[in-house]
C-alpha cells in the first residue's frame, strides 16, 4: 500500500522528523494491511519494526502452555517488533511476544536493519544512552543477582556446617569411647583366658559373644515405658546373680535388645564362678557394637548431607535434565534446615506419583531457596513459631509446587509489586529485592511456567506451576510491551 509522509508524520513517534527524513522513511519502509489474525509469533527472528496506523492490536506472552494477553489498544502510533534492533548482534534478536490484530489493521513496517541504521544515523546520542541503559541494567541485575546467590550460599554454608558438625562430633566421641571399650574388652578377655577353663567353655563364651552381637543388630525399638520395665527386670536379675553395678549395665543390655531370658541362657552356658567376668565381657561387646552403630549412623548422615549438597548445587550434572522435583525440594530443605530452625514445623505433602519434568534443577533449587527464605522470614516476623508446608500436586497438565506459610501475609496493596526487580519489604541491608524477580524469571522465562501468590493473614501460598513436557524454545529476556 502507498506510504504517505504526511500520514506517518502525524504519528507521535515521527512528529519531530523533517520532511526529508519522513520521505526516507516512506522510501525504506512500507504500509501493510493485515486481516484479523496473527502478525508475528513469540520466539521468531525479529525482522520488522511495526507502527500501527489504524486498527486494534493485541500483544500476548507464552506462559506455560497458554498465551496470556499483556496489552490491547487501538491508539494510533503504538509500536512493537524489533525494538532492540539498534543493539545488533550483541543481543539475540527475536520477538519477545506475539502480536495479532482483531480487525483489519494497517501498519507502517520498517525492516529491522533499516530501523537500526536510521536510529544510529539520526539519533546517535540517544542510541548510546539506550545502549548504556540496556546493558547497564543487565549488568546491574547480573551483579546483584550474583550477590543474591552469594548471600544464599553463605546462609546455606552456615546451615550445612551446623548440620555436618553434629554427626561429625558424634563420630569423634564414639570413636574415642570405642577405643576405651575395646581396651577394656581385651583386658577382660585376658582375665578369662588366665583361668583354668576348658576349650569347650571358651568356645561357649565365643559363641555367646557372636550371638549377642547378632541380637544387637536386630534390637527392637522400645517405648520409654517398655525400656524402663526391662531395665528394672535386668537390674533385678543381675543383682540376684551377684553381678556388681547391675544398674549401670542394665540400660546398655536393654538398648541392645537383651532380656532376662537371654541372660538365663548365658548363665546356663558358663560356670557360676566366671559369670560376672562373662557378663562384663558381654557388656563391653554390646557397647562396642552400639558404638560402631553410632559411628556408622553418623558417617551415613555425613554422606547423606554431602549427597544433598551435591544435589542442591547440581555438581557434575547436566544443566538441563529430566528431574524429580521432590529430590530437589528435599535437598533444599536440608540445606536450609539450620536457617529454618526448630521453631518452624516443616510439613511435606508430596504426591510421589508425579512424573519427572524437564528442567534446570540448579536454577529451580534457587527458586525453592528464595521462596523458603521468604516464608521463614514471614513466620519469624510473626513471632518465630509457625508452619511451612511444601506441597506437590498435578494441576491439569502442569506440576504444582506450593510453599505455604503461617506468617502475617502479603498486604494487598503491594501484592502486584512483589515480583518487580529491587522491590523489597525487608529492612535496609537485608534484601536486594531481586529474590522474587529472579525466581519469576527462572520459572516463567526459563521454564515457561507460572509463579503466583495467594495470601491472607496466616495463610500465604507461593505457587510454582511447571509444564510436564519440554518447551519449544527458551528466552531469558524481559517481557516486551507496546510503547
Amino acid at each position: 500500500m502507498p506510504c504517505s509522509p504526511q500520514e506517518i508524520g502525524a504519528l507521535f513517534l515521527f512528529e519531530k522528523l523533517s520532511p526529508g527524513q519522513l520521505g526516507q522513511l516512506c522510501a525504506a519502509g512500507r504500509v501493510e494491511r493485515f486481516e484479523a489474525g496473527p502478525v508475528y509469533t513469540e520466539g521468531e527472528p525479529a525482522t520488522c519494526f511495526y507502527v500501527m496506523l489504524e486498527g486494534t492490536v493485541v500483544l500476548s506472552r507464552r506462559v506455560g502452555g497458554d498465551d496470556v494477553e499483556v496489552s490491547r489498544t487501538s491508539q494510533r502510533g503504538v509500536y512493537a517488533g524489533s525494538m532492540q534492533a539498534y543493539l545488533g548482534d550483541r543481543v539475540r534478536q527475536v520477538y519477545n511476544n506475539s502480536m495479532r490484530v482483531t480487525e483489519p489493521t494497517r501498519f507502517f513496517v520498517l525492516p529491522a536493519d533499516v530501523f537500526a541504521s536510521f536510529m544510529q544515523e539520526w539519533f546517535p546520542m540517544a542510541v548510546h544512552l539506550l545502549e548504556g541503559l540496556f546493558f547497564g541494567s543487565k549488568n546491574t541485575q547480573r551483579a546483584i543477582g550474583q550477590r543474591e546467590r552469594l548471600l544464599a550460599l553463605g546462609s546455606l554454608s552456615a546451615g550445612l556446617t551446623h548440620e555436618l558438625n553434629n554427626p561429625a562430633a558424634a563420630a569423634v566421641r564414639a570413636t574415642a569411647t570405642l577405643r576405651e571399650r575395646v581396651g577394656k574388652m581385651r583386658h577382660k578377655l585376658a582375665v578369662i583366658a588366665q583361668g583354668s577353663y576348658s576349650p569347650e567353655v571358651m568356645a561357649n563364651l565365643i559363641d555367646i559373644q557372636e550371638r549377642t552381637a547378632e541380637r544387637v543388630a536386630k534390637a527392637p525399638t522400645l517405648s520409654p515405658l517398655e525400656a524402663s520395665d526391662r531395665e528394672d527386670a535386668l537390674t533385678d536379675w543381675l543383682d540376684d546373680h551377684g553381678i556388681p553395678e547391675g544398674w549401670r549395665i542394665a540400660p546398655t543390655f536393654v538398648q541392645a535388645g537383651l532380656d532376662a531370658d537371654w541372660l538365663d541362657q548365658v548363665a546356663a552356658a558358663v560356670a557360676a564362678e566366671i559369670l560376672p567376668n562373662a557378663i562384663g565381657w558381654l557388656n563391653y561387646t554390646v557397647e562396642t557394637e552400639l558404638l560402631m552403630d553410632e559411628i556408622n549412623d553418623s558417617t551415613n548422615r555425613i554422606s547423606h548431607l554431602v549427597d544433598a549438597a551435591k544435589q542442591y548445587s547440581q555438581l557434575d550434572r547436566a544443566p538441563y535434565q529430566v528431574a524429580d522435583v521432590h529430590e530437589l525440594l528435599d535437598s533444599t530443605l536440608l540445606m536450609l534446615s539450620g536457617k529454618i530452625g526448630p521453631r518452624i514445623k516443616v510439613v511435606k505433602e508430596y504426591d510421589r506419583t508425579l512424573p519427572r519434568v524437564p528442567a534446570y534443577p540448579a536454577e529451580l533449587n534457587q527458586v525453592w531457596t528464595n521462596l523458603i527464605d521468604n516464608a521463614v522470614q514471614a513466620v519469624n516476623s510473626a513471632g518465630g513459631e509457625g508452619t511451612l508446608t511444601v506441597r506437590t500436586a498435578l494441576d491439569h497438565d502442569r506440576l504444582l509446587v506450593e510453599f505455604r506459610d503461617t506468617g502475617p501475609g502479603v498486604p494487598r496493596e503491594i501484592r502486584s509489586r512483589i515480583f518487580d526487580p529491587f522491590f523489597t519489604t525487608k529492612p535496609v541491608g537485608e534484601g536486594t529485592g531481586l529474590g522474587l524477580d529472579i525466581s519469576w524469571r527462572i520459572v516463567v522465562n526459563k521454564h515457561h511456567g507460572t509463579l503466583q501468590v495467594e495470601s491472607e493473614p496466616g495463610d500465604t501460598r507461593f505457587q510454582v506451576l511447571l509444564p510436564l513436557t519440554a518447551a519449544e524454545s527458551e528466552s531469558d529476556t524481559a517481557p516486551e510491551e507496546l510503547a
